[in-house]
């Protein structure tokens, strides 16, 4: 290129600014002469996108052919983001770059690892690019041609992102180009998909991906025909429920039965009181003999959580859910409760279920039973709003369910 040997060559531009609305489109154009090599770079805008279409141009002036190829980057030092602390217990989100290849659709590339072995890859089409939470920037490269991407930290601790195209051979009097696009912006899973194949990787949800993606999927959907995430946060969990009902219904006949044995239990702990070994296989004969199962009331605690895991990275990583208001005082789904009303109603609920279950007959367990919602209650206290409503909501349907079981049971 011009700057080969190191300086940067002068450009001029075809205008000073550009102001764009709604759909409307520009290009500007920067062009530099030197030697008998004339450049030129194109960028189209778009009013309502964030990708943004760049045109390298060469045209030989001179009397010889000349080689040439295409050479873009990012950098980016390490210095972290500000963070956002409404929701100081998140995860660290991700720092760091990704690139796709044919061996791996999505490949992290983690700043401390390049500046020990720097990254080379030779890819068809492809993109490289640099992730910060909810934002992308990426380059995003010819499908057409095989290029040689790289990642490495230079000496003044710049990251430096970025791939070479196909050198080409440009005649006398011949004009060669070369086309990318850049795109810098929210990680809308939607439109990365429609810029580039695995592009839409880089909203990573973890290792829950597979249940995380069709959740967020579900989610849309039902924030399409609502109107409003969190109500298709409650749709969901009402899905959940609809899914899991049989499991749920076995646990709370079987705890159920708990309540109803025991009377004789307490019977059993007086009588053994000084023998543990005894209580314990006196009390299994019971459960046995009434169809009992201790363990049937975590149930409807465990069966959730793979989902709420899942929707916990949703709601991390989504920028679709990213200030996206509920009711009155929760105008950010993906933030903590403000006065903590959702964490205090999620604590009661959990509360009522455990006066419902019946009483363990460890007194170990009674008393970690009894903490339990004080826990879960200040843990919540930092969680977005979203995922302490999807909790909440679970519970109550918990607790409707479990009364109209025990009702039909006893």
């Amino acid at each position: 290129g011009l700057d080969a040997t190191g300086e940067r060559p002068f450009y001029s531009a075809s205008a000073e600014s550009l102001r764009l609305t709604g759909g409307e489109a520009a290009k500007l154009t920067l062009t530099a002469e030197r030697d008998g090599k004339k450049v030129q770079k194109s960028f189209e805008f778009k009013g309502d996108s964030y990708l943004v279409g760049v045109t390298h141009e060469l045209t030989n002036q001179t009397q010889a052919p000349i080689e040439a190829a295409l050479f873009v980057q990012i950098k980016r030092d390490d210095k972290p983001p500000i963070i956002d602390t409404s929701f100081s217990l998140g995860p660290q989100s991700y720092l760091g770059g990704a690139i796709t290849t044919p061996e791996e659709r999505y490949l992290k590339v983690d700043f401390d690892d390049i500046e020990e072995a720097p990254l080379q890859r030779t890819v068809e089409g492809g993109w490289i690019a640099f992730l910060q939470h909810y934002f992308v920037t990426a380059w995003v490269a010819d499908v057409e041609s095989s290029n040689n991407y790289f990642a490495q930290r230079r000496a003044d601790g710049m990251n430096v992102f970025g791939y070479t195209a196909p050198r080409k051979t440009v005649a006398a009097g011949m004009t060669a180009a070369w086309t990318a696009s850049v795109y810098a912006g929210p990680k809308d899973q939607a439109v990365l998909e429609s810029i580039a194949p695995h592009l839409n990787l880089t909203v990573d949800y973890g290792f829950l991906w597979w249940l995380a993606s069709p959740l967020f999927s579900l989610l849309e959907w039902l924030e399409g025909w609502s109107g409003n995430w969190g109500v298709a946060i409650i749709l969901l969990t009402l899905a959940v429920k609809i899914v899991l009902y049989p499991l749920f219904n076995m646990s709370y006949k079987s705890m159920a039965k708990l309540r109803k044995v025991a009377p004789e239990l307490k019977q059993l702990q007086e009588r053994y009181a000084d023998d543990r070994q005894k209580l314990s296989q006196e009390m299994m004969k019971l459960y046995q003999k009434e169809g009992a199962n201790p363990l049937g009331g975590c149930l409807p605690m465990l069966l959730p959580m793979p989902v709420f895991l899942a929707l916990y990275w949703v709601l991390w990583e989504s920028v679709e859910i990213r200030q996206a208001p509920f009711v009155g005082w929760i105008q950010d789904l993906s933030a903590m409760d403000p006065y903590f009303v959702l964490p205090l109603l999620m604590g009661g609920t959990m509360y009522l279920q455990q006066l419902m279950s019946p009483q363990l007959g460890d007194p170990m367990q009674q008393r970690m039973m009894k903490i339990m919602p004080v826990m879960f209650t200040v843990l919540f206290l930092f969680f977005p709003a979203g995922l302490v409503l999807y909790w909440l909501v679970n519970n109550v349907l918990s607790i409707a369910q479990q009364w109209y079981v025990t009702r039909q049971t006893l």
